[in-house]
């Protein structure tokens, strides 16, 4: 049966975002190098942020109320209102950065939509994803766009109900492990992993190597030829 639904990940699959975020944490630890070192606050940070993934979700308004909440717990009644000021001064520039898309992603994109439908499917803050989809320039390629409080198996068998794809003509691809690619082959779908160099740690999983519906990738532009082995 002919893979007809390709669904994409956005962040860290088509367009750069964990380097923004490695990027305002080595801020975020320069301020608060007066209280702790920069391990320190990686690893309370870690927590905080797992511990607040229920109540906040996905995305950069999630990470910057958990970075408040690290400086104080870390300074407590020591840290300086300036600080934390400068944190949200910290998020605003990370929620207004450019959109920079990864290489081959804007070649390989019309490819996959000559092969089947594209669905946009990623996690984090609606406002947000929707607004780097409209920077990106490339959402018109995409039949449709499902931001989703949390990838899993049944996150993406309702997407497949709703774009009426039989699973198996499915495909998902992205660069998280955790979200990307175990939940859709639990599906019963295809999963093509496209590894970014940086990878945030809730993201990772070990990978289904001897799985007959997963394939590893060097980037997006080999999905089509993979697909067209597949057909």
């Amino acid at each position: 049966m002919p893979i007809t639904l390709i669904c994409l990940d956005a962040d860290d699959t088509l367009w750069h975002n964990e380097t923004y975020f490695r990027r305002t944490f080595g801020d975020f630890s320069g301020l608060l190098a007066p209280f702790a070192s920069p391990e320190k606050v990686q690893a309370h940070l870690d927590r905080v942020e797992h511990r607040n993934l229920s109540v906040y979700g996905y995305g950069v308004k999630g990470f910057i109320l958990s970075m408040m909440e690290v400086a104080a717990e870390i300074a407590g009644d020591d840290l300086p209102a300036a600080t934390m000021r400068d944190i949200l001064a910290l998020g605003r520039d990370q929620l207004v950065h450019p959109i920079e898309m990864l290489p081959g992603v804007e070649d390989a994109l019309p490819q996959l939509a000559e092969r089947g439908r594209l669905i946009l499917v990623t996690k984090g803050d609606l406002h947000h994803q929707e607004a780097k989809l409209a920077a990106s320039g490339i959402g018109d390629l995409f039949e449709g766009v499902e931001i989703v409080s949390e990838k899993e198996t049944e996150t993406y068998r309702r997407i497949f109900r709703r774009y009426r794809a039989f699973p198996e003509q499915a495909v998902m691809a992205g660069n998280s492990m955790r979200s990307d690619i175990l939940p859709a082959l639990d599906a019963g779908a295809y999963a093509a992993f496209v590894p970014f160099e940086l990878v945030w740690a809730h993201e990772a999983a070990e990978a289904p190597v001897d799985h007959p519906r997963y394939r590893a990738l060097a980037s997006l532009a080999e999905l089509p030829d993979w697909l067209d082995r597949l057909a």
